[in-house]
């Protein structure tokens, strides 16, 4: 039995659990005939992924079923855990708390949920059957922020892991989930959570829910408080170090991991690289550039001319007070590269959230028994990072700031704050801590009117909802502007002033060790560092009418429709801070303001059949067929369908698939997203060489000569890249091909055996005209190397003429559609339940097998597999144990995340590779004991029990790293935690 599954000592309940577990190998998402309670309610129902009324829940798309009180005993805080959990996800990575040092969509502090491994705007998510609108903050707000969520009125999640782009609309291709709150609420219920970890990362949560029911009128309503603290690196041992973390490999003998890491001579250790996830590509600090010269060099150098210096009194030849640290051939570890600050860094973000719920309805007693029903929802979520930054301060050559001793040097020509001078003195400080914090309200309303169509057997529901999101983000940064103003400084007998006074302006110090060091005037901090703040906002409206009912009788039951027609107007508003706009910000990227709306007309249908019931080989046998026409306004129309069937020979045994095609119309922010710029190297330019004799006769080289390039040309210019939206290069949506096929089985089993139920279910989806950007060199490549050039439009239409002074090239990388992805594998679901000895067994079994995640940027490029690589497992599962003996319920979870390899893929031998580039097994336990009384229950439990780290993998592997461990939302960062539920009703 695996080690990593128990620990070192097997316990008996282990061992039980595990022998469950290797008993039907792997399963996964829980079907809808296997979940329900049997005291569900008789009365029709709307079940996730279809509109028609029915009298079960059964589906001909796989559908899991989540309760509330089930994630609440398991130790999951939020609803966000739940769905970000191994067993709706499928071990695929998800955008957490954890990201906050990250550019992602909706910025730091945003949760989001994208099943199959796809994008978060291929998931759609509704409440309460109705659409999530985005939330979140900078420009690319494209997803719903699952923080907004009410956890604690939820009453459980459905999720529908099938394409449903003609029930839904827009953005459901991998498919969909479905927050459903409870209903019918009598009484006050408080909630306590509280979560201990073993330092930073506890989570504090406070709830509120109520309500009441009269004859003809219902009210409930939920307020939730959460708080989490900050988990820093410096928190957790595994975080403290970041090291290469590669073995040295000599003629097919290979060393133990870490043998090739640079050992600080100081210390006698491996060398820390925490600034970044890259290894010993760590940014250097403590350290002056200068022009090349001799000097003597620093313990591991191995020449004696450097441009790369550190403080060293002891040195009194050569560069005098300074010890070489690079050049040349000399080793980028000599480097000092660690600053104990570093470890203050966020590795989870700490947020406060405060949640307000309303729902209710009201019997007119009129329009034939109509309800005029209404949800109030209203988030507010805090949330803040703690980052560490380094400053390069250019000094001007011939600055008095530059003392003698290094008056030798010129590094470059001018920079951005040298002032037009050249640069003399490039200083590398560790600059410290830097915070960035968000800020976000989400406002949501829905209204609706529901009923009868008089005496028909048909039923009506028109819905207004009306979404606002507003986001302040908050961040520091160096002014370039002040640090320029700055460093043109004059003597004033004691020390300097700015050339330029105005503004408040404050002299930069004089270039010394203790400012190399980083200890910087206050005064002068106060002066270039600055909190700069933008605002985004995001709003929707969604009209909807629809109405469904009997079609006609049929010999085997009722056929059944529903008909509907829906409006959609969105739109997006963020702007940067001004200095952001302006290029002002040192060192970071410009950015403009992202301004858009589109509108969407949409009609749809839906129809179900039963064709055969209750007759040999046919217990059931219905089919469903859906389709949907869209259009709108940013690029046009288009139609979707999707075709279910069901077929249950007898009641033990039921197959279900469905063939469908879905849609995601381009996000707002791929459509508008206001350009920021980078740049590339002049060595990128595709023209550079275009005469020589390789290049004879090829397309690029006569594409080159016609814009009068000069023979021998070499760019002396960077390349200007535009990261920007594509609406004005007319993107348009997305389409996908999805199907699945099931089989469930549910047999009866003998006297005291219990219930158990399986299912199958394979899927598979390919996304075509995936919206992507190509990459500046890419585009640049396909431009020049295209036989019409610029007469015939494609990539040719992102670059622009060049320069018509320097031939500096120019390059829109915006939204277009390109790219495929393709995803098939198998969802297993088990769940057993028996009355096993003096209580009660309830057991769920989950589990993914990928058979392909599959992607391509291009038509003609080969496909690129990385199933089963780092961050993408090719196999995750899930168990939960539940006993109840009486008021008492003792619980046992199991998360699983399969070992990955990512050797193959980038074709390394895994016998001599001085990488690691692989993982094993991952399995994490939980477990809990919970007490339930008339008035009162508590539950007390611990997530992670052994305290497993996350595994290790090689810098410059191609991966983002934690310390050594993978970002990959599937390992627990957190650790061992403790965690107490307390309710109470009134």
């Amino acid at each position: 039995m695996p080690r990593s599954v128990c620990g070192v000592q097997p316990t008996p309940i282990c061992i039980a659990v595990w022998a469950c577990l290797m008993a039907p190998l792997a399963y996964a998402q829980t079907s809808a005939p296997s979940t329900e309670n049997a005291d569900q309610p008789a009365q029709a129902v709307v079940i996730s992924g279809s509109r028609i009324k029915r009298d079960n829940y059964s589906s001909t798309a796989p559908l899991q079923i989540l309760r509330n009180e089930d994630s609440a005993v398991a130790g999951f805080t939020s609803t966000a855990e739940v769905l970000q959990g191994t067993a709706v996800t499928g071990g695929q990575g998800q955008i957490n708390n954890a990201y906050g040092g990250y550019v992602t969509d909706g910025g730091p502090g945003a949760n989001t949920i994208g099943l199959r491994g796809f994008s978060p705007t291929r998931t759609l998510v509704l409440l309460n059957g109705r659409r999530l609108a985005p939330s979140g903050t900078r420009g690319s707000v494209g997803a719903a922020d699952l923080n907004i969520l009410p956890d604690s009125i939820v009453d459980r999640i459905e999720v529908l892991k099938d394409g449903a782009s003609s029930i839904y609309g827009s953005d459901a291709v991998a498919g969909v989930v479905n927050i459903i709150t409870k209903k019918n609420i009598d009484g006050i219920k408080a909630d306590a959570k509280l979560t201990q970890t073993q330092g930073g990362g506890n989570e504090y949560t406070f709830a509120l829910v109520g309500g009441f029911v009269s004859d003809r009128a219902h009210f409930s309503g939920s307020y939730e408080y959460s708080e989490r603290t900050n988990l820093t690196l410096g928190d957790r041992d595994w975080t403290r170090c970041n090291t290469d973390y590669r073995r040295t490999s000599v003629d097919g003998v290979v060393g133990e991991w870490g043998s090739f890491d640079f050992v600080d001579p100081a210390t006698g250790k491996p060398k820390c690289y925490p600034i970044s996830g890259t290894g010993s590509n760590g940014v250097t600090i403590n350290t002056i550039g200068t022009s090349t010269r001799a000097g003597v060099g620093a313990p591991g150098s191995v020449t004696t001319s450097f441009n790369r210096w550190r403080p060293n009194d002891a040195v009194t030849t050569g560069l005098v007070g300074f010890e070489g640290v690079g050049g040349g051939t000399n080793s980028l570890n000599v480097r000092d590269t660690y600053d104990p600050r570093m470890l203050n860094r966020s590795l989870i973000s700490p947020m406060t959230n405060h949640n307000v719920y309303l729902q209710g309805g009201l019997d007119l007693s009129a329009l034939n028994n109509a309800e005029l029903y209404y949800e109030v929802l209203y988030n507010r979520r805090e949330s803040k990072q703690t980052g560490y930054r380094q400053l390069s301060l250019d000094y001007m050559k011939g600055s008095p700031l530059i003392p003698a001793e290094l008056a030798f040097s010129t590094v470059s020509g001018p920079t951005p704050i040298t002032n037009g001078a050249n640069m003399g003195v490039r200083a590398f400080i560790g600059f410290g801590n830097d915070t960035s914090s968000q800020s976000v309200d989400f406002a949501r309303a829905v209204v609706g009117l529901r009923g009868t169509v008089f005496k028909s057997g048909w039923d009506y529901d028109v819905v207004a909802t009306h979404s606002e999101s507003k986001g302040s983000y908050t961040f520091e940064s160096f002014l370039t502007n002040r640090l320029a103003q700055s460093l043109n400084v004059v003597p004033n007998g004691t020390g300097y002033d700015c050339f330029d006074p105005s503004g408040g302006c404050v002299a930069a110090p004089a270039l010394t060790k203790a400012v190399i060091g980083g200890q910087l005037p206050a005064a002068w901090v106060n002066y270039v560092w600055q909190p700069v703040t933008g605002v985004s906002k995001y709003k929707e409206d969604v009209l909807s009418a629809s109405i469904t009912g009997k079609l006609f009788d049929m010999p085997y039951g009722k056929a059944k429709a529903a008909l509907g027609a829906e409006v959609r107007h969105y739109s997006i508003d963020d702007t940067p801070p001004l200095d952001a706009q302006t290029g002002n910000l040192y060192n970071l990227t410009s950015a403009t303001p992202t301004r858009g709306s589109d509108t969407a007309k949409d009609v749809f249908g839906e129809v179900e059949i039963p064709l055969l019931a209750n007759v040999p080989w046919a217990h059931e046998l219905s089919v469903n067929a859906s389709s949907r026409w869209s259009d709108y306004n940013s690029y046009g129309s288009g139609s979707t369908y999707k075709v279910g069937a069901l077929w249950s020979p007898a009641k033990w045994v039921t197959l279900r698939g469905t063939a469908s095609t879905s849609y995601r119309a381009p996000a707002l922010y791929e459509q508008f997203l206001g350009a920021t710029s980078g740049f590339l190297s002049s060595q990128g330019d595709p023209c550079n060489g275009w005469d020589a004799a390789s290049n004879a006769g090829t397309v690029r080289a006569t594409n080159c000569q016609s814009e009068g390039l000069p023979a021998g040309y070499s760019a002396t210019s960077s390349i200007t890249v535009l990261n920007s939206g594509g609406a004005a290069a007319g993107l348009k949506a997305e389409t996908s091909q999805n199907s699945t096929i099931g089989l469930i089985f549910q047999p009866e089993l003998g006297t005291g055996w219990g219930d158990i139920s399986f299912a199958v279910d394979y899927f598979d989806i390919t996304v075509d005209n995936g919206v992507a950007r190509a990459g500046a060199s890419s585009i640049l490549a396909r431009c020049y190397d295209d036989p019409q050039f610029r007469s015939g439009g494609g990539f040719c239409r992102l670059v622009n003429p060049r320069n018509p002074s320097s031939n500096a090239l120019t390059v829109n990388d915006s939204y277009v559609n390109l790219a495929t992805d393709i995803v098939r594998g198998l969802d297993f679901t088990t769940r057993y339940t028996n009355n096993l000895g003096i209580g009660k067994l309830r057991l769920n079994l989950n589990a993914t097998r990928f058979n392909s995640q599959a992607n391509k940027l291009f038509a003609e490029d080969a496909l690129d597999e990385i199933n089963g690589t780092i961050g993408s497992p090719q196999w995750s599962g899930r168990l939960d144990v539940h006993y109840d003996i009486k008021n008492w319920r003792l619980y046992y979870g199991l998360d699983w995340v399969g070992a990955t390899s990512s050797y193959a893929y980038f074709e390394e031998d895994p016998a001599t590779s001085s990488y690691k580039l692989d993982t094993p097994n991952y399995y994490t336990s939980t477990v809990a004991v919970g007490y339930k009384a008339d008035k009162w229950e508590v539950t007390l439990g611990v997530k992670n029990l052994e305290d497993v780290k996350p595994p290790q993998i090689s810098a410059q592997a191609g991966y983002n790293r934690v310390g050594n461990a993978p970002l990959y939302s599937g390992y627990d960062y957190v650790g061992r935690t403790f965690y107490l539920n307390v309710s109470k009703s009134f």
